[in-house]
Protein backbone atom coordinates (compact mmCIF):
# COMPACT_ATOMS: atom_id res chain seq x y z
CA UNK A 1 0.00 0.00 0.00
CA UNK A 2 1.34 3.46 -0.95
CA UNK A 3 0.56 5.02 2.44
CA UNK A 4 3.02 2.78 4.23
CA UNK A 5 5.83 3.76 1.85
CA UNK A 6 5.92 7.41 2.98
CA UNK A 7 8.93 7.87 5.21
CA UNK A 8 9.09 11.06 7.22
CA UNK A 9 12.85 11.17 6.73
CA UNK A 10 12.16 11.54 3.00
CA UNK A 11 9.99 14.63 3.42
CA UNK A 12 10.98 18.22 2.83
CA UNK A 13 9.14 21.46 3.50
CA UNK A 14 9.37 24.14 0.87
CA UNK A 15 8.09 27.67 1.06
CA UNK A 16 6.03 28.25 -2.04
CA UNK A 17 6.80 31.35 -4.04
CA UNK A 18 4.19 33.33 -5.98
CA UNK A 19 5.37 31.70 -9.22
CA UNK A 20 5.13 28.14 -7.84
CA UNK A 21 2.24 26.11 -9.09
CA UNK A 22 1.01 22.87 -7.64
CA UNK A 23 -0.35 20.75 -10.45
CA UNK A 24 -1.86 17.86 -8.54
CA UNK A 25 -3.38 17.74 -5.06
CA UNK A 26 -6.56 16.21 -3.65
CA UNK A 27 -7.31 16.19 0.06
CA UNK A 28 -11.00 15.46 -0.40
CA UNK A 29 -12.08 19.05 0.35
CA UNK A 30 -12.79 21.15 -2.74
CA UNK A 31 -12.09 24.49 -1.03
CA UNK A 32 -8.69 23.36 0.29
CA UNK A 33 -7.81 21.83 -3.09
CA UNK A 34 -8.83 24.98 -4.95
CA UNK A 35 -6.71 27.17 -2.69
CA UNK A 36 -3.42 25.31 -3.22
CA UNK A 37 -4.06 24.60 -6.92
CA UNK A 38 -5.26 28.08 -7.92
CA UNK A 39 -5.37 30.80 -5.26
CA UNK A 40 -2.25 30.41 -3.08
CA UNK A 41 0.08 32.27 -5.50
CA UNK A 42 -2.18 35.33 -5.47
CA UNK A 43 -2.38 35.35 -1.66
CA UNK A 44 1.42 35.12 -1.61
CA UNK A 45 1.81 37.88 -4.20
CA UNK A 46 -0.30 40.30 -2.15
CA UNK A 47 1.43 39.33 1.13
CA UNK A 48 -1.77 37.94 2.64
CA UNK A 49 -0.42 34.50 3.53
CA UNK A 50 2.56 32.24 3.00
CA UNK A 51 2.10 28.64 1.94
CA UNK A 52 4.40 25.70 2.54
CA UNK A 53 4.30 22.32 0.86
CA UNK A 54 5.40 19.02 2.36
CA UNK A 55 7.00 17.21 -0.57
CA UNK A 56 8.98 14.10 -1.36
CA UNK A 57 12.74 14.83 -1.20
CA UNK A 58 13.31 13.00 -4.49
CA UNK A 59 10.27 14.40 -6.30
CA UNK A 60 9.22 17.91 -5.22
CA UNK A 61 6.25 17.73 -7.58
CA UNK A 62 4.67 15.15 -5.24
CA UNK A 63 2.89 17.24 -2.60
CA UNK A 64 1.77 15.21 0.40
CA UNK A 65 0.41 18.16 2.37
CA UNK A 66 0.39 21.92 2.50
CA UNK A 67 -0.34 24.67 4.95
CA UNK A 68 -0.97 28.37 4.65
CA UNK A 69 -0.02 30.82 7.41
CA UNK A 70 -0.83 34.47 8.19
CA UNK A 71 -0.34 36.85 11.10
CA UNK A 72 -2.97 36.79 13.81
CA UNK A 73 -3.53 37.79 17.41
CA UNK A 74 -5.33 36.52 20.45
CA UNK A 75 -7.38 39.49 21.59
CA UNK A 76 -10.15 40.60 23.92
CA UNK A 77 -12.65 40.27 21.05
CA UNK A 78 -12.02 36.50 20.87
CA UNK A 79 -13.75 36.10 24.24
CA UNK A 80 -17.30 36.71 25.43
CA UNK A 81 -16.12 39.51 27.74
CA UNK A 82 -13.07 41.10 29.31
CA UNK A 83 -13.32 38.90 32.41
CA UNK A 84 -13.01 35.76 30.29
CA UNK A 85 -10.00 37.29 28.50
CA UNK A 86 -8.38 38.13 31.86
CA UNK A 87 -8.89 34.52 33.00
CA UNK A 88 -7.23 33.33 29.80
CA UNK A 89 -4.30 35.73 30.35
CA UNK A 90 -3.86 34.59 33.92
CA UNK A 91 -3.98 30.92 32.88
CA UNK A 92 -1.18 31.58 30.37
CA UNK A 93 0.97 33.10 33.11
CA UNK A 94 1.29 36.60 31.69
CA UNK A 95 2.58 39.10 34.24
CA UNK A 96 -0.03 41.59 35.46
CA UNK A 97 2.07 44.56 34.41
CA UNK A 98 1.84 43.34 30.81
CA UNK A 99 -1.88 43.88 30.42
CA UNK A 100 -1.97 43.98 26.66
CA UNK A 101 -5.24 43.88 24.74
CA UNK A 102 -3.82 41.30 22.34
CA UNK A 103 -0.97 38.82 22.07
CA UNK A 104 0.93 37.82 18.92
CA UNK A 105 -0.10 34.68 17.07
CA UNK A 106 0.16 33.03 13.70
CA UNK A 107 -3.00 31.75 12.03
CA UNK A 108 -3.03 28.35 10.40
CA UNK A 109 -5.32 29.43 7.57
CA UNK A 110 -5.38 26.13 5.73
CA UNK A 111 -4.00 22.64 6.18
CA UNK A 112 -4.60 19.89 3.66
CA UNK A 113 -3.23 16.36 3.43
CA UNK A 114 -3.38 14.58 0.08
CA UNK A 115 -5.60 11.47 0.03
CA UNK A 116 -2.53 9.38 -0.83
CA UNK A 117 -0.91 10.36 2.48
CA UNK A 118 -3.89 10.06 4.83
CA UNK A 119 -3.23 7.82 7.82
CA UNK A 120 0.53 8.49 7.77
CA UNK A 121 0.49 11.29 10.38
CA UNK A 122 1.62 13.83 7.80
CA UNK A 123 -0.81 16.39 9.27
CA UNK A 124 0.89 16.05 12.66
CA UNK A 125 4.28 16.35 10.96
CA UNK A 126 3.15 19.60 9.33
CA UNK A 127 1.93 20.98 12.68
CA UNK A 128 5.22 20.03 14.33
CA UNK A 129 7.08 21.84 11.52
CA UNK A 130 4.99 24.99 12.02
CA UNK A 131 5.45 24.90 15.79
CA UNK A 132 9.22 24.57 15.39
CA UNK A 133 9.28 27.52 12.97
CA UNK A 134 7.92 29.80 15.67
CA UNK A 135 9.80 28.34 18.61
CA UNK A 136 13.27 28.04 17.08
CA UNK A 137 13.11 30.71 14.35
CA UNK A 138 10.69 33.16 15.95
CA UNK A 139 11.75 36.37 14.23
CA UNK A 140 9.13 38.79 15.57
CA UNK A 141 7.60 37.29 18.69
CA UNK A 142 4.75 34.86 18.44
CA UNK A 143 3.12 33.17 21.42
CA UNK A 144 0.19 31.29 19.90
CA UNK A 145 -0.74 29.22 16.89
CA UNK A 146 -4.45 29.66 16.10
CA UNK A 147 -6.83 27.85 13.79
CA UNK A 148 -10.50 28.02 12.86
CA UNK A 149 -10.84 24.24 12.85
CA UNK A 150 -13.54 22.54 10.81
CA UNK A 151 -15.72 20.63 13.25
CA UNK A 152 -14.65 17.28 11.80
CA UNK A 153 -10.97 18.26 12.33
CA UNK A 154 -11.38 19.27 16.00
CA UNK A 155 -10.26 15.84 17.33
CA UNK A 156 -7.09 16.04 15.18
CA UNK A 157 -6.20 19.46 16.63
CA UNK A 158 -7.00 18.36 20.18
CA UNK A 159 -4.71 15.34 19.73
CA UNK A 160 -1.99 17.79 18.68
CA UNK A 161 -2.30 19.95 21.81
CA UNK A 162 -4.75 22.63 20.63
CA UNK A 163 -7.38 23.94 23.05
CA UNK A 164 -10.62 25.81 22.55
CA UNK A 165 -10.25 29.57 22.72
CA UNK A 166 -13.57 29.98 24.44
CA UNK A 167 -16.34 27.64 25.51
CA UNK A 168 -19.13 29.78 24.05
CA UNK A 169 -17.87 29.48 20.46
CA UNK A 170 -20.96 28.13 18.70
CA UNK A 171 -20.09 28.59 15.04
CA UNK A 172 -21.86 25.78 13.13
CA UNK A 173 -18.83 25.10 10.89
CA UNK A 174 -15.63 25.84 12.81
CA UNK A 175 -14.20 26.22 16.30
CA UNK A 176 -11.51 28.75 17.20
CA UNK A 177 -8.61 26.86 18.78
CA UNK A 178 -5.09 27.73 19.89
CA UNK A 179 -1.78 26.14 20.74
CA UNK A 180 0.41 27.90 23.29
CA UNK A 181 3.95 27.77 21.92
CA UNK A 182 5.37 28.40 25.40
CA UNK A 183 4.43 24.78 26.16
CA UNK A 184 7.33 23.73 23.92
CA UNK A 185 9.95 25.85 25.66
CA UNK A 186 8.84 25.76 29.30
Amino acid sequence: MFQNSIKKSRLDFIRLQSDNTIKQFDCGDQDLNDFILRRAPEFQKYLLSVSYACVDVDDASKVYAYCSLANDKVAVGDFKDKTEFNRFRKKQGFPNEKRLKSYPAVKLCRLGVDESAKGCQIGTTVLDYIKSMFVFENKTGCRFLTVDAYLKAVPFYEKNGFRFMNAEDDDPHTRLMYFDLIDLVA
